[in-house]
């Protein structure tokens, strides 16, 4: 019998649009405006490490709790989360999928996010507020890179070492923690608005 490939280890990506996008973005939309301005932690924070931009991570993580519109978002979020919880054939063992943290990212022109991941937690993503023409995608990164060494480079039209996400407002994408992720240098000449979370596996409240 001949031989044949097959793929092992995969790493799954869940990507959707919520209903009623529009209509619950430009809720979102108010909420980003009015918590940037007064959030003066914030933009100190953001001033040393997200160049040219905002990002509420340092100072308003708990964005899910702050505001009606993002309550909304939250509850919203976690339908589909739990959804790819299931696609991932977790055993939960009786604990709770649970949004842990969630913040919100204002990125002009050039600024741009680093490769990083989200430790402590288990399902991370981002939700796309506003995405002007020009919008940066987001890039996964293969979670073998570390390990290819001196593997042959692959054909034009091959599978790569980064997966982009395209990002459009209404849109967002969940992915398990561990996985590496950046956003390069934004190229749109509007604000490129997204939110960011984090879900953790959390025994039931009493």
């Amino acid at each position: 019998m001949p031989g044949s490939s097959k793929g092992l280890f995969s790493t799954y990506l869940y990507q959707g649009s919520l209903s009623g996008s529009a209509a619950l973005n430009r809720r979102l939309m108010k909420d980003v405006q009015s918590f940037s301005a007064q959030d003066r932690m914030g933009k100190d924070w953001s001033r040393e490490n997200y160049r040219g931009g905002y990002t509420s991570y340092s100072s308003l993580s708990d964005m899910h709790h702050r505001s009606p519109a993002f309550m909304d978002f939250a509850a919203a979020l976690s339908k589909e989360a739990a959804k790819f919880a299931k696609d991932l054939k977790w055993e939960m063992r009786g604990m709770e999928l649970t949004m842990t943290a969630c913040w919100f990212n204002i990125m002009p022109k050039n600024t741009y996010h680093t490769s990083h991941l989200h430790p402590h937690s288990v399902l991370s993503g981002a939700y796309y507020v506003d995405t002007p023409p020009g919008s940066i995608a987001l890039k996964i990164e293969d979670p073998r890179m570390q390990s290819f060494m001196n593997a042959p480079m692959k054909k034009s039209g091959a599978e790569g070492l980064y997966y982009q996400v395209q990002p459009k407002a209404g849109s967002f994408v969940l992915f398990e923690s561990w996985v590496r992720h950046e956003v390069p240098p934004n190229t749109s000449s509007k604000p490129r608005i997204s939110i960011s979370f984090n879900f953790s596996l959390e025994a039931p409240s009493l």
